[in-house]
């Protein structure tokens, strides 16, 4: 999968700023008078994927009557209006902004559904904050808008794309579908208070409803540390459970979402200050209970990355390790780290760049490594790489995903999971373009090479998965 749409321009923003791209005028302020602005907005994209052997090929060993076509290429596109206003009242501003998606697909997706779109509402809030940056500070909100807690790693993609909406890839959809925030700073503390309800396909949507707090420190040097404290009041989304001792079907919890605790912990730090200015260490632990379903689960990662200011190209080595719990099948807790809407994208959250459509955040840990380069202002070349393993044998990874017959002493038995935990190794080479100020291009391939955990699923040597895309996206 690729770079968010929303984490690529705001990237790429950061770019044109350092090269000195700012416009002094907005063009896009239709009036400002009295204290009242009014702002269009609009952004657009348009991606051509092509796939190769789409999921390793598994279809052909577990639906060959299906007719589904591993080779795929196919065009999405979308756009995204919107208008946004602010009056000042006299230390404080009332703002709000609405806006709206169409999205669609010409050709068939990854997922075998094409020539499909539709136009959903994305944002529509109003809020009241301080006018001025003083201390202390707050901004409270009501209405769809896009939220996300600390790095991402349990609340950030409020809105899903694909299927019957169309953009798989770009993934257009951010927002929330309902959302109350009260945001409360003092000096570099800031207090969140938020109410959140996903922006869900309609054949998928599982209402959960979220309610929790996040508090964050913040200093100078873009070091900060945080922690997220939530509870799942509602939800319909059930939970796979892996069978005793591993031989068996899965048992499907229904409403396991319901009533989920959840504390993520995260930060990032200079440890050296100055004198090692380009090195950071970052780190996220999250720990989810359930009481009501005897859960337990956990998931951290730690990150460690050099920016070589210095040199020629300003490379930025970074690695990091992330792991999901999985279920043990030899206990009788329900060990399933849920990952809940965390933000997928390789620069974020995925586990993988192809093995990240497979592979949710859970029973599933990686070793990953980036480079990223700036051979000029515009032109930026990240190349990843990730080791990708199973935590669980015999365990549900994707839900359900697996669940096949073997024969164990000539006694036929159904299992999921996978028998090895080695799963894939996956490489992504993305080339990042700034054309103008408001315009980017985006190209990619990747690859990635299923291991013996991959290959035991279908109990052969699975073909080597490929894919690559070009899009174009415009934002005012």
């Amino acid at each position: 999968m690729q770079l968010s749409i929303t984490a690529k321009t705001g990237l790429l923003c950061g770019t044109l700023l350092h090269a000195g791209w700012a416009h002094a005028e907005d063009r896009m302020v239709l009036l400002d008078r009295n204290g009242f602005v009014l702002r269009a907005h609009l952004q657009a994209g348009l991606n051509a994927v092509s796939e190769h052997n789409l999921f390793w090929n598994y279809a052909e060993s577990f639906a060959p009557s299906a007719g589904f076509d591993p080779k795929a290429t196919w065009l999405e596109g979308y756009v995204k209006p919107g208008l946004s206003f602010t009056q000042g009242l006299g230390g404080v501003s009332l703002y709000g902004k609405v806006s709206a998606v169409a999205s669609g697909t010409l050709g068939f997706d990854a997922y075998d559904t094409g020539n499909t779109g539709a136009v959903t509402l994305e944002e529509g809030y109003l809020g009241l904050r301080s006018e001025k940056p003083a201390s202390p500070s707050f901004d409270v909100s009501l209405g769809p808008r896009e939220f996300k807690a600390g790095t991402g790693m349990l609340l950030a993609n409020g809105g899903s794309s694909g299927f019957e909406r169309g953009a798989l890839k770009l993934g257009p959809r951010k927002a929330w579908e309902a959302a109350a925030i009260g945001r409360f700073g003092f000096d570099d503390f800031t207090i969140t208070a938020f109410y959140l309800d996903a922006n869900e396909r309609s054949n998928s949507d599982t209402n959960t409803q979220i309610v929790g707090t996040d508090l964050r420190y913040q200093s100078d040097d873009d070091s900060f540390a945080g922690a997220t404290i939530g509870h799942v009041l509602e939800s319909t989304a059930p939970y796979p459970k892996a069978a005793p001792g591993g031989l068996g079907v899965p048992e499907v919890l229904p409403d396991a979402r319901a009533g989920l605790n959840f504390i993520n912990l995260y930060g990032k730090a200079k440890p050296f200050g100055e004198s090692f200015d380009g090195f950071f260490v970052a780190g996220d632990f999250a720990y989810e209970q359930n009481n009501r379903i005897d859960m337990r689960a956990g998931a951290g990662r730690i990150q460690l990355g050099y920016t070589f200011a210095d040199y020629s190209w300003a490379p930025t080595l970074v690695y990091s390790y992330q792991t999901f719990s999985g279920d043990d099948p030899k206990t009788t807790k329900l060990e399933r780290f849920d990952p809940l809407f965390y933000e997928g994208s390789p620069s974020a959250w995925s586990t993988g760049s192809k093995s990240s459509m497979v592979f949710i955040n859970s029973n599933i840990n990686a070793h990953q490594l980036s480079l990223r380069v700036t051979p000029t202002e515009r032109d930026t070349f990240t190349l990843r790489y990730a080791y990708i393993s199973a935590n669980e044998l015999l365990s549900p990874i994707q839900f359900g995903q697996a669940t096949r017959v073997v024969n164990a002493n000539g006694v036929p038995n159904p299992i999921a999971g996978v028998t090895a935990r080695h799963l894939a190794d996956d490489i992504f080479l993305e080339y990042n373009r700034v054309l103008n100020p408001n315009t980017y291009l985006t190209a990619g391939f990747s690859v990635s090479f299923p291991g013996p955990g991959a290959n035991s699923v279908v109990d052969a040597d699975a073909p080597v998965w490929t894919g690559g895309f070009v899009n174009v996206v415009v934002d005012f």
